[in-house]
């Protein structure tokens, strides 16, 4: 991708496009693009913290693995987000694994530039800010969920957050055990409650297909928790 692409993609990003055209330019030249797979591992836990994601097409799935091998859905980060800047900014390794939810389209910077950048325009280091902020507001709002929504619940609030970046037809491309990791229950309960919103036409299941049919009803069910 030619720098002047990369500037153009970087101006349409909320994180970078109150910089001005020259820092723009600059930032391009130091950024990379990369495309991936559904399924591609960005990094892991324990890697070293060395560059910032920008997802410029697709969607991020961030999760945190256990000493059992199961792992806990954290977030997801849809197009527009940034990923990767907890390790970036203190140098530490990664606190998490990333993987493509989707086939995605990212700009990658290495911290040494995303730092000097950082340095030089307090406008990027406020913006920033707010994104650490909205992760944290995030966290706390997950905790909430795990303490007062009950299965349904958890369940119709990720189904509508998940349609909210998905196609337009509101078709969900998952499987029941990955629903389960965003959830945080077990396939079986997963599939049970999905099959009786199918049966009163909430939804509608294929093969790795979710597709929600009458979103009012699943947020409704959300409001009455």
């Amino acid at each position: 991708m030619e720098a002047s692409e990369k500037s153009a993609l970087l101006g349409r990003h909320p994180l970078f496009r109150e910089l001005g055209g020259e820092v723009l330019g600059r930032l391009a030249t130091y950024a990379t693009t990369r495309t991936v797979a559904r399924g591609t591992t960005l990094f892991a836990k324990g890697d070293p913290g060395d560059c910032l994601f920008a997802v410029v097409k697709g969607a991020v799935q961030v999760t945190v693995p256990s000493a059992e091998g199961k792992n806990a859905v954290v977030n997801l980060i849809g197009e527009g987000g940034i990923l990767g800047e907890i390790a970036l900014l203190d140098g530490q390794p990664r606190t998490a694994d990333a993987v493509a939810f989707t086939d995605c389209t990212l700009l990658v910077i290495e911290r040494r530039e995303f730092v000097s950048l950082l340095k030089s325009n307090p406008d990027v280091m406020l913006r920033l800010l707010e994104v650490l902020c909205g992760r944290l507001r995030r966290t706390t709002e997950q905790v909430e969920d795990l303490m007062f929504l009950d299965l349904k619940g958890r369940l119709a609030k990720t189904l509508l957050r998940l349609a909210a970046m998905a196609k337009p037809d509101g078709t969900i491309e998952i499987s029941q055990s990955d629903l389960g990791q965003f959830v945080g229950l077990s396939r079986e309960m997963i599939n049970k409650q999905l099959q009786v919103w199918a049966r009163e036409g909430l939804i509608r299941l294929d093969r790795r297909r979710i597709t929600l049919l009458k979103s009012g009803a699943l947020e409704r069910i959300v409001a009455e928790e």
